[in-house]
């Protein structure tokens, strides 16, 4: 797959890059994606839900009356769950819900995500974003020149660049990666994906890093 490298102005530079067909050009698996995106929303889940049993909350453990002979139901003490103030019978308790993936497994899904994006035509490729220091106007001004500035992108860089991160992070549709850290849920979660240069040469290169 060959892409025409943009300027920061949205104009053709007059080089293209050559983006492997074994990433970008696969047959997408869904169940795949499936898969690693409920993983990352699992992960993102506290899971510090709790409720108090009986043996926890507060109240005499005196029985409340005799067992028979009253005409109405058997009773322990005050904590029963059936009294307000009681205890909760099976109610949620702290734990993960986090699952295992295999890495294969994963490795699929960011294909499959990232073959769906090059069939959709979302994907641009820009020169390396260079700023002497944070602008959220300069980022804001590159993605309105690609056309962008209206939908959810990714920024995806080779390495972190401090001024980048700072200047895309108060533009709510907007955000940056690196592209060690680029995931399956964000690939799809996004709109277009904005690839500098230097990041598409290192997808040409095979060296597509897991996050």
């Amino acid at each position: 797959m060959q892409l025409e490298i943009l300027n920061i102005k949205g104009e053709k530079t007059g080089r293209t890059v050559e983006l492997p067909e074994d990433i970008f050009g696969i047959e997408p698996n869904d169940h795949v994606i499936y898969l690693a995106v409920k993983q990352h929303l699992a992960a993102q889940r506290q899971g510090t839900h709790k409720v108090k049993t009986r043996a926890e909350v507060h109240g005499a453990s005196r029985k409340l009356h005799k067992q028979k002979g009253t005409g109405g139901s058997r009773k322990g003490n005050i904590r029963n769950p059936l009294y307000k103030g009681g205890g909760t019978i099976f109610g949620p308790k702290p734990h993960a819900y986090t699952f295992k993936l295999n890495r294969k497994v994963k490795d699929l899904a960011k294909i499959s995500a990232l073959s769906y994006k090059a069939k959709e035509n979302a994907i641009i490729v820009v020169e390396d974003i260079a700023m002497n220091a944070p602008k959220t106007k300069e980022i804001t001004n590159i993605m309105k020149a690609l056309q962008v500035a209206e939908k959810k992108a990714i920024i995806v860089l080779p390495e972190y660049n401090d001024n980048v991160y700072l200047s895309a992070r108060n533009i709510p549709n907007i955000t940056s990666t690196l592209l060690a850290d680029i995931n399956t849920y964000d690939v799809m979660n996004a709109d277009v994906l904005v690839i500098t240069e230097n990041a598409a040469k290192i997808f040409s290169d095979n060296e597509v890093v897991e996050a």
